[in-house]
């Protein structure tokens, strides 16, 4: 199953809500407004617990009875180990020791409610639950926007949030700016400063909710100055050429590729990556890419054509992956930022990085 979104045969649904638009992979429901917490976490089939109870090893046959019965040994408690299984369904999901918090599904909703003060303001764009309910993600859209150009390209802020309940990780929560006019997922990372702040499962209310506001405090801040750096960007003339080398070393898979396009020894550059380079310069040119005419030419529509290219063109081997590939982590999210990061050194020196990269 590509898209691994949890089916509840108690409900006989899947774990998913989308508003509006369907989702990718076209299963779950479909609202018409966003709804409140309480709606969210029903509608994303989330409204479950998470208990732990003591892990244990099931105690061997000791002998046959006299009438032939199996008489088992007694079973063994696993010392500071529990298992974490969802009250609904009785599914296990994992041991975990036992400083081991659990983060119920209505707490990451708290998470969010939290960052603008009772939930006023924060529209839920999605959520559901992976697997056997044992991994959960939510997407809100945050108050205000950023514009660019004469106000017509709109960046919408938005916190994506993803945890689990078999101590695979840890409470992440991603600021990701989103183009409307195309939908492009912008992971652009500023400087040195991060994008994702992760949470502990050993933490309290407390510091969930200190955190919530560092989030958004990180929105604020990243969005404040994304929008005078995309704005500066769409002041900055780019040509072709210059548009199709950006690319190239957005794309740029390894140094040994990177060396080639430096020294101009196109014969020893894979056709692979050339192919690439060509999918995404094409997507770059056309006329219906989306892209407002205002930004058309300038700096800031180079980069959304490189995120477009990941989110248009490129083909995944599912539709899983291509979610892994943009937003969690992968190699367009990585590229992405490889892009920012060129967009941001051609702003201040022009055409001279591309010697320097």
């Amino acid at each position: 199953m590509a898209h691994n979104l949890n089916f509840n045969d108690n409900t006989g649904k899947y774990s998913f809500f989308s508003v509006k638009e369907k989702a990718w992979h076209g299963l779950g429901q479909i609202l018409e407004q966003h709804p409140t917490s309480e709606e969210a976490i029903k509608y994303a089939g989330l409204d479950y617990e998470v208990l732990k109870k003591p892990a244990f090893i099931k105690g061997e046959p000791l002998s046959i009875g006299d009438n032939g019965e199996i008489i088992e040994g007694e079973d063994m408690i696993i010392p500071d180990r529990f298992g974490t299984y969802r009250s609904d369904t009785k599914q296990a999901f994992a041991t975990v020791g036992s400083d081991y918090h659990i983060v119920q599904n209505r707490e990451a909703f708290s998470f969010f409610d939290a960052i603008v003060g009772g939930g006023d303001g924060i529209l839920y764009e999605n959520a559901g639950a992976l697997g056997n309910g044992e991994r959960i993600f939510i997407t809100a859209k945050l108050p205000d926007y950023i514009r660019v150009g004469n106000g017509d390209d709109v960046v919408e802020k938005y916190i994506f949030l993803t945890t689990s309940h078999d101590g695979s990780g840890s409470i992440t929560a991603a600021f990701t700016p989103i183009r409307i006019v195309c939908q492009n997922t912008l992971n652009a990372s500023l400087r040195n400063m991060s994008n994702v702040v992760r949470i502990r499962h050993t933490s309290g209310a407390k510091q969930r909710l200190e955190d919530a506001h560092k989030v958004m405090g990180l929105a604020n801040r990243m969005s404040t100055e994304m929008e005078g750096i995309f704005n500066q960007w769409a002041k900055v003339k780019v040509n072709d050429v210059e548009v199709k080398k950006l690319i190239q070393l957005a794309l740029c898979p390894n140094k040994e590729t990177l060396k080639h396009l430096q020294n101009g020894n196109d014969d020893e550059i894979s056709t692979v990556f050339k192919n690439t380079v060509e999918d995404a310069f094409a997507y770059a040119m056309m006329s219906d890419t989306q892209m407002m005419e205002t930004t058309k030419g300038t700096l800031f529509g180079a980069y959304n054509a490189v995120t477009g290219y990941f989110q248009n063109v490129r083909s995944y081997k599912d539709n899983e992956a291509k979610l892994q590939s943009i937003i969690m982590g992968g190699t367009a999210q990585l590229k992405a930022q490889k892009a920012f990061e060129l967009c941001t050194a051609f702003s201040t020196s022009g055409a001279e990085i591309f010697s320097l990269n």
